[in-house]
């Protein structure tokens, strides 16, 4: 059974077409990625997955239930900390946790320790009105892994906390997930991302362009590549004859360091031997993939849908 199944989504407000036929599907036990540019229509298949809007045509299913027709189970089975999450002011940290224990009916709850796992435990019975922003993202955070869900669902999950409460949100998803937890999220960090999906889509003007593994999608892109070499003794007929290499598409040369480019059926210990062969002394050299953040912008870079 798929965790969250999209099947044709579309959501349309009047003249603007925010979800345009979308299909995605997110295997039970994975951590998803669910990546587009502002305004590419992330939040709003997240609304429709909760239940919060009504899709124009098309339909999104959450382990296994309908999403609009059996919206209170499928909320019973997940927990949600939502973009534009709000918080009351006058209620303490742990009068939060207990809405959510009630309102779910959650039995056996430790309350004490999901506050100490997001670490304001000692905040417990503090207005949240007093909270700082990242404090509120951890509240949100805690109580949407009350009742250990089958699915968390995560809107940027990450905005407002500083680098040490970033990490520890990695390691909670990470945590979460071995526990047997599907995760989908949705973020604009990419190096969390790059560090923790199984998995991830890209989507733009409402349309999927690719989904797949981060290795999967430097395979389908054209540079993947970048070998900085530290080459004694290297000219520039030596960059030259590297530059005239099959899968080559650049190769630079600024004293000592040579910088290579391949495409993604490039071999870089090819590169290696041949500049050994043309006897170029190799002291080092350091590789650099294309990060999530470079293939993000190719693929959103113009509208184009993922192969089938």
């Amino acid at each position: 059974m798929a965790a969250i199944e999209l099947d044709g989504l579309t959501k349309r407000y009047g003249d603007v077409l925010a979800v345009d036929g979308l299909d995605l599907e997110v295997k039970e036990g994975e951590i998803f990625g669910f990546l587009g540019p502002n305004g590419a229509g992330k939040s709003t298949t997240i609304d429709v997955l909760l239940d919060f809007v009504r899709p124009t045509s098309g339909s999104a299913t959450v382990m296994g239930l309908d999403a609009q027709a059996d919206s209170l189970a499928v909320r019973r089975r997940i927990g949600v900390l939502p973009d534009a999450f709000h918080v009351y002011d006058r209620l303490t940290g742990r009068q939060h946790l207990q809405f959510v224990v009630d309102s779910k009916d959650i039995g056996g709850a430790d309350i004490e320790a999901i506050m100490d796992r997001v670490s304001i435990a000692e905040a417990a019975d503090r207005k949240a009105g007093g909270y700082s922003k990242g404090m509120r993202q951890r509240l949100v955070l805690a109580m949407a892994l009350l009742g250990d869900p089958d699915l968390l669902i995560l809107d940027e999950p990450s905005t407002g906390l500083d680098p040490n409460g970033a990490r520890q949100m990695r390691e909670i998803i990470e945590a979460e997930n071995d526990r047997g937890t599907t995760v989908f999220f949705s973020s604009h960090i990419m190096e969390q991302v790059e560090a923790i999906c199984d998995r991830v889509a890209i989507i733009n003007r409402g349309r999927l362009v690719a989904v797949d593994s981060i290795d999967g999608l430097r395979g389908q892109t054209e540079t993947v590549t970048t070998l900085t070499i530290d080459a004694g003794g290297a000219d520039a007929a030596d960059a030259e004859a590297i530059r005239n290499r099959i899968y080559v598409t650049s190769a630079s040369l600024d004293g000592d360091r040579l910088e290579v480019t391949l495409t993604r059926d490039g071999s870089k210990f090819e590169v290696l031997k041949a500049l050994d062969e043309r006897g170029v002394e190799i002291r080092d050299f350091s590789i650099d993939e294309s990060s999530l953040e470079d293939l993000f912008a190719e693929y959103t870079t113009e509208t184009q849908e993922v192969p089938q």
